[in-house]
């Protein structure tokens, strides 16, 4: 699916399709209200890049910490050009691991180059973006489906190798063992075109509330 970003309409559209289809995941959307998804937009593609990379293994406490520092060494904005001029010294100095600068590096190359089309991707298909993300070292399918899902709204991403979503699926639908991918496949045919819609829903009811 190509996509442009879905609007709130959207999302309330997914919720009254997603209510009718299946009356396990209607019992989640009651208790939970409207989809966050409409709120959860990144500045623009390559700061949420950066980011997704800056969280990797780390609380979203600290990632948080980490990055505020990095976006500090870059007063005029967080861009290729900008974080690949930062030293190794300069980003080891607020957090970052070797190897997440050795992904930094590698992101700035292939977005300057072009082999990350930044300002293509809102036009790709949701494969053409996963194809073009996960050329650079660090970020994986998950990263992938995560900026298609939270950056570019897309409406049908199911990340089947979400521990969040495994877990969620066996608790909700009640298996007695985690499912496998094809099995959070069957069970979310139900929810095409807005599988992006219903994992959110899936995650909300790990909350504590």
């Amino acid at each position: 699916m190509m996509g442009d970003s879905v609007t709130p309409e959207d999302y309330a559209r997914a919720r009254r399709l997603l209510l009718r289809r299946d009356p396990v995941l209607a019992a989640l959307i009651r208790k939970h209200g409207a989809c966050g998804l409409a709120s959860a937009q990144r500045a623009d593609h390559f700061s949420a890049l950066v980011r997704a990379i800056t969280g990797q293994q780390l609380s979203t406490k600290a990632a948080s910490t980490i990055y505020a520092r990095l976006v500090a060494l870059m007063p005029g904005g967080v861009t290729p050009a900008a974080l690949s001029a930062l030293t190794d010294e300069q980003m080891r100095g607020v957090g970052m691991s070797r190897q997440k600068i050795t992904y930094f590096r590698d992101l700035c190359d292939k977005a300057l180059s072009g082999v990350v089309p930044l300002d293509a991707l809102d036009a790709m298909t949701d494969d053409e973006v996963i194809a073009a993300l996960t050329e650079v070292k660090g970020i994986g399918r998950w990263s992938a489906e995560m900026f298609l899902m939270f950056r570019l709204h897309r409406p049908d991403v199911l990340p089947v190798d979400d521990l969040g979503i495994v877990n969620a699926v066996k608790n909700v639908y009640r298996l007695r063992k985690r499912p496998n991918a094809d099995r959070i496949r069957k069970i979310g045919e139900a929810w095409r075109p807005y599988r992006s819609v219903a994992s959110w829903y899936l995650w909300r009811s790990l909350d504590n509330e």
